[in-house]
Parts: C-alpha cells; structure tokens; sequence
C-alpha cells in the first residue's frame, strides 16, 4: 500500500534537513555557531536540522550564505516550498474519481506556453481521442478501484486538450514506436487512435518525434514525464505523480528529453511508424 501522504511530506523535510545539515557539516560549524552567522538562536538551527520546524525561504538563505554555498539556495528553496505538494497521491483522489484528476490540472495548462512531452506507455492524454481515452480511463478505474465517472472524465480530458487548438502555445511530443503499437483499446478505436495522430502531426504548433525500436539508443527509456516551460515536471509513477520545481531537477529532465528527442523520426519517418503501426491492426 502506497504511503499516506503526510508520511510523503514528512520524508520531504527530512530530506531538506538532512541537506542543511551536511551544508552545515561541510562548512566545518557547529550548531550554536551557525545560529550566531545567522542571527537566531542554537534551538531555532536544531529544530530545523531535526526537521522540527520547516525552513522558511529567508531562513534557507541566511543558512547558505553563513556556510558560503549560496548557489545551493534556489534548489533547496524550490524543495521546501513543494514539499507539501510535490508527491500527489493518487490514492487521494480515489473519493471524487479520475474526472477532479483531468481537472486538477487545467489552470496549469492555461498557464503554460511550452510543453515538452515524453511517453514510453500510452498515447500522451493531449493526443487522446475519446475512444481511447475512455479505454485507457477504464483500465486505471478498474485497477484502482475508482468511483466510475469514465465518462465524466473524458469530457473534462476533452475540454482540457483544447489548449492544443491555441496558435500561441507549443507542443514538443517524443514518443517511444512501442506506444504505437500497444493494444489498449479494440482494433477499431486504435485506428481511429492512430488516424488522429497522423492529423496532429501536420499542426503548426505541435512537433511529433518517435523513437524507433531499430534507433541505437543514447539514453534509456524512461517512465512517462512533462515538463511545463522550464519551472516544472511531472513524473508519474504506478502510486503518484510527482511535481518536480527544482531548477536542478527541471534542468536533468530537460536534457533527458534532449537526449530522448535526438535519437527521434521525425517527418515523412515518424509518418511511416505510425502508418505501420495502422497496418499491422488488419
């Protein structure tokens, strides 16, 4: 069973603790001495260090510049700050179903200009038709034990994928040739799946890669991931998805998708999978 998510928020800060406290260590000072650089008293240092009391950004800061590791602050700063939200339990939304999921994230969409898509498993949910969508939905409804609201969910995926339509906005997918060829739906509702990729593919706004089985690979494929501008991922996993706000971490996940979309079809090639894929429906 999958932690409860204030399990998930405790280890975040212990973790933020455990880094102030190596910080600390490195710098050669004791407790009471990093207090006095700072200005607070030795209790204040120590409740943070035991994740007692979570760091504010200013105390995050004053704690960098006592130990003269200031490049390390907008890292920290950006952990501490998602450690309430960054590992979303899916389990949490198993009360008001996959539809308030399709939902949650619709502010976000309208927010970004810049999405960069990676996919080892499914379509990407911006590409979905209904048809598969509700296949796919059905699937992770019956395996999670959800309230049924597939339909409900659909629409709200539907409604959110209109982001698509809007000129201003990009749209980079990598996809690896497999997605291609998994069965996730009936034979009919792939095609039709399938038929609508080709279409996307010739949008102004939107660059499609896809990763051959054949392409010599310089890097791994890797669970499914987003990244939204250059401030944020979301990773997913079998139990939660992840937000990810590190500069650190946003920057190892762009230059995975770098690697990921070099080795990428791209045009008339990437055409030609997706036709094969259709092919070997018959």
């Amino acid at each position: 069973m999958p932690p409860h998510p204030s399990s998930s928020v405790q280890k975040a800060r212990e973790e933020i603790a455990g880094r102030l406290r190596e910080i600390r260590r490195d710098a050669g000072f004791s407790g009471r001495e990093l207090a006095v650089r700072c200005g607070w008293s030795e209790s204040k240092s120590s409740r943070i260090e035991n994740a007692k009391t979570p760091p504010s950004d200013s105390d995050i800061r004053s704690w960098c510049r006592a130990c003269a590791v200031d490049d390390q602050a907008p890292d920290l700063i950006a952990a501490n700050r998602q450690s309430a939200d960054a590992h979303v339990q899916w389990r949490r939304l198993q009360r008001s179903g996959l539809r308030r999921l399709q939902e949650s994230t619709g502010d976000l969409y309208q927010q970004t200009r810049m999405f960069r898509v990676y996919v080892s498993d499914v379509i990407p949910g911006f590409l979905q038709t209904p048809g598969y969508a509700a296949a796919l939905l059905s699937s992770i409804a019956g395996f999670r034990g959800t309230p049924d609201d597939v339909s409900d969910a659909v629409v709200a995926r539907i409604r959110r994928n209109a982001v698509l339509n809007h000129g201003a906005r990009r749209f980079s997918f990598v996809l690896e040739e497999a997605v291609l060829r998994y069965r996730m739906c009936s034979a009919e509702t792939m095609a039709a799946q399938l038929g609508h990729l080709l279409g996307v593919m010739d949008l102004q706004n939107i660059a499609v890669g896809i990763v051959p089985f054949s392409e010599q690979r310089t890097v791994w494929p890797m669970p499914t991931f987003t990244i939204f501008d250059d401030v944020r991922v979301h990773a997913g996993t079998l139990d939660a998805a992840s937000t990810l706000t590190e500069p650190s971490q946003v920057e190892l996940y762009a230059r995975a998708f770098d690697r990921l979309s070099h080795g990428a079809a791209r045009g008339a090639a990437a055409r030609s999978l997706v036709v094969g894929a259709l092919a070997s429906l018959d």
